[in-house]
């Protein structure tokens, strides 16, 4: 077995199953049911980072921050992606050095709570799209606008608040994770997409209120620590074009030509499978090697060559 360096980008599924609350004891429930694939591929000798969203966890911080304003500050966003990445960073830390425990595998498992510098003249700063935080009735707008907040209708459901969701340039802290790597760690970074840091003209970082995606940000963060493999995990087992029409036609492989050529007739939409395929295409094109698309359920018999979408050059 060749060992690997592998980034595993976990979906929402891995942290929040469909369909329940969301409460911490569920998801440390549906933390450690995760666990099993990613402990086979330590098991085989790989080197494993994961990445994973953060969308539902910031957006009860965002509400917390609503209803105890008139007794503490609010958070901002950047510090909030901050938040998140520790205390998701802590489930998955218990739940895999268990999982491992119980395997018999002693290893440690880290944290790392990453910044990833975004560009402050990217497009979307200036047209900010990403809806955040708690529904709002027309009545509140002025409030919220007088917070600084740029306030957008989600069409039949109210006003929210939308930020940017900028293209990630850097990953402040690789060389860190790359060295906690190679001393033998697993490692938990850019969780939901990363802390978004603007970097000042002396060098210095400060952070901003924007969205990073967190598929490309694991992208990103793939080709700078030399990743042999991104695995990306989604609540299916493989991609499709066509999907859920007579024609659906489910995809074993796909260069990055045929992936540009699906995604830009519309084949892949923006809010669950065309990010992946960004993302997927991005690793590719900084020199990636391989980027399986897969289901968690899947992962160890991805990285092993026997399932999900592979995307190649």
């Amino acid at each position: 077995m060749i060992q690997k360096t592998i980034v595993v980008a976990l979906g929402g599924n891995a942290l929040i199953e469909e369909g329940t609350e969301g409460t911490i004891e569920q998801q440390f429930e549906n933390t450690r049911k995760s666990m099993a694939a990613i402990v086979g591929l330590v098991k085989e000798g790989h080197h494993v980072v994961l990445t994973h969203g953060n969308g539902p966890q910031a957006g009860v911080h965002l509400i917390r921050n609503e209803a105890g304003s008139a007794q503490v500050p609010p958070s901002s966003l950047n510090v909030i992606v901050a938040d998140t990445q520790g205390s998701i960073g802590y489930m998955i830390q218990q739940s895999l050095v268990n999982a491992l425990i119980k395997a018999g595998i002693r290893k440690d498992v880290v944290t790392v709570v990453t910044q990833v510098v975004v560009d402050k003249n990217d497009p979307s700063m200036q047209n900010p799209t990403k809806y955040v935080g708690p529904f709002f009735k027309e009545a509140d707008i002025a409030t919220c606008e007088a917070k600084g907040w740029i306030m957008k209708a989600d069409p039949g459901r109210g006003f929210r608040r939308v930020v940017a969701s900028p293209i990630p340039v850097d990953v402040v802290e690789k060389e860190t994770i790359h060295e906690l790597l190679k001393s033998g760690n697993v490692v938990i970074a850019v969780g939901g997409g990363g802390v978004a840091v603007c970097k000042n003209p002396d060098g210095t970082l400060e952070g901003v209120d924007a969205v990073i995606d967190k598929d490309r940000a694991s992208a990103l963060l793939a080709s700078q620590i030399k990743a042999d493999e991104l695995v990306i995990l989604t609540g299916v087992d493989k991609v499709a074009i066509n999907f859920k029409k007579p024609d659906m036609k489910v995809l074993d492989t796909m260069t990055v030509a045929e992936a540009e050529r699906y995604h830009a007739e519309g084949q892949f939409p923006k809010g669950s499978m065309g990010p992946k395929i960004e993302a997927a295409i991005d690793f590719i094109k900084r020199g990636g090697n391989l980027v399986v698309i897969t289901s968690l359920e899947k992962a160890q018999e991805a990285v092993d060559g026997n399932a999900g979408t592979k995307v190649t050059r």
